[in-house]
């Protein structure tokens, strides 16, 4: 039995795969036992997965193998998923079995939240996983080919709706937009007869965004052919339809997909934390309160900004910075050094609205639209997948090809 301290990382997104690849640099074979649980042998990039699921990108390109950019004589790669934390005996509870710690690190991503919305849960597509994205980009085009082959079926097969309107919901609209007009032109359809439908019950889009910045993207989208219907509260959500607004107001649709909400893994609530929305507010240096060797990151945790009192958005340029600092933290533990607060450097947001369309606010209030807006989006993208791969994975799965 070894007696080194065991370190191990739940989550292999952007907080535990940079904390896992950190650890290794920090520390010696000698000094740590590491350990990197995620339920699939790859990590994909989740701020790809909008992409994925609307037929513009291939499943692979989002996705790499962890053993490629992660030793597995170094760190000890465990493929299952977790079931629970049992912090009394500092234990992991997985599927096919369970390990043991002495720190922790849960990182263990996002799952949809449709805040109680009557059948949405079971009728509507999310966009969590690679698998799930799939699913919607299958859907999507099973709906043109199916109405290509039955001249009776209703248009309303061919309408695609959108519930939300934040950064996953606009980037996925996005790249309808662009999908839209090939798959009409594969399946010799009138591209007329597609809808586009965007719901989201507050009166604008993007909230992160200035009304400026808001206003170019709507334009930009209803262009295309988006719609939206801003303001209208999703009542329920049946098979084929939403019902919205005041007057149960009925949208039919042969594709429905919801992107309004998250909430951190559920492993969360199994295992007793205390939560606020679905997250733990973690102390300053991401620790769990109460727990001095738990460390929660990603989406899984709300740290909080003190000059707001509100937490920073959960991004992946944040959970790459958690990384950073909960390496250093487990590092300083381990010798009984001082721990450090976390500091956000926030670099700036941008969303894509296609492949040479996007809005941005950079480099400390920098507005950016149209093509620069969506070149620096492939900037960010590649900067991340360098930072989590190195220069082998970016030149295999980046966006270095030109528009």
């Amino acid at each position: 039995m070894s007696n080194k301290p065991k370190i191990v990382v739940l989550g292999a997104g952007y907080a535990g795969l940079k904390t896992t690849r950190e650890l290794t640099k920090m520390l010696a074979p000698e000094e740590a036992d590491i350990v990197l649980v995620n339920k699939h042998n790859y990590h994909y990039e989740t701020t790809w997965l909008h992409e994925v699921a609307a037929g513009t990108i291939n499943p692979n390109q989002a996705r790499f193998m962890i053993s490629d950019v992660i030793n597995p004589n170094r760190v000890r790669l465990i493929y299952d998923a977790v079931v629970e934390v049992d912090k009394e005996d500092q234990r992991v509870i997985l599927e096919n079995g369970e390990i043991t710690y002495d720190y922790l690190v849960i990182a263990l991503g996002f799952e949809s939240n449709t805040f109680g919305i009557k059948g949405m849960e079971e009728n509507a597509f999310a966009i969590v996983d690679i698998d799930s994205s799939r699913l919607i980009r299958e859907q999507i085009e099973l709906q043109f080919a199916k109405y290509r082959a039955d001249e009776d079926l209703n248009d309303s097969a061919l309408t695609i709706l959108v519930g939300g309107a934040g950064f996953t919901g606009i980037e996925f609209i996005g790249e309808l937009a662009e999908k839209v007009p090939q798959l009409c032109k594969k399946y010799d359809i009138d591209r007329r007869k597609v809808r586009i439908i965007n719901v989201e019950a507050m009166p604008s889009i993007l909230p992160m965004f200035d009304k400026d910045l808001v206003a170019y993207a709507m334009k930009s989208l209803e262009d295309r052919g988006v719609e939206f219907r801003l303001g209208a509260t999703i009542n329920e959500c049946t098979e084929d339809s939403f019902i919205i607004g005041e007057d149960n107001e009925e949208i039919k649709a042969g594709t429905i997909v919801w992107t309004g909400g998250v909430t951190g893994s559920s492993v969360l609530d199994k295992s007793g934390f205390e939560l606020t929305r679905g997250k733990v507010t973690v102390d300053g240096d991401l620790r769990a309160p109460g727990h001095e060797n738990i460390f929660v990151l990603g989406d899984c945790a709300w740290v909080m900004d003190e000059e707001t009192n509100k937490p920073y958005p959960p991004t992946a340029q944040a959970a790459m910075q958690h990384a950073d600092t909960c390496a250093y933290n487990i590092r300083a533990l381990l010798y009984g050094e001082p721990l450090q607060k976390f500091e956000f450097n926030d670099r700036g947001t941008v969303a894509s609205l296609g492949v040479t369309d996007g809005i941005g606010n950079v480099f400390s209030g920098t507005q950016l639209k149209g093509k620069s807006a969506a070149a620096m989006k492939k900037v960010v993208d590649n900067r991340s997948i360098f930072l989590l791969g190195g220069t082998k994975i970016l030149l295999k799965k980046g966006k270095i090809r030109p528009f």
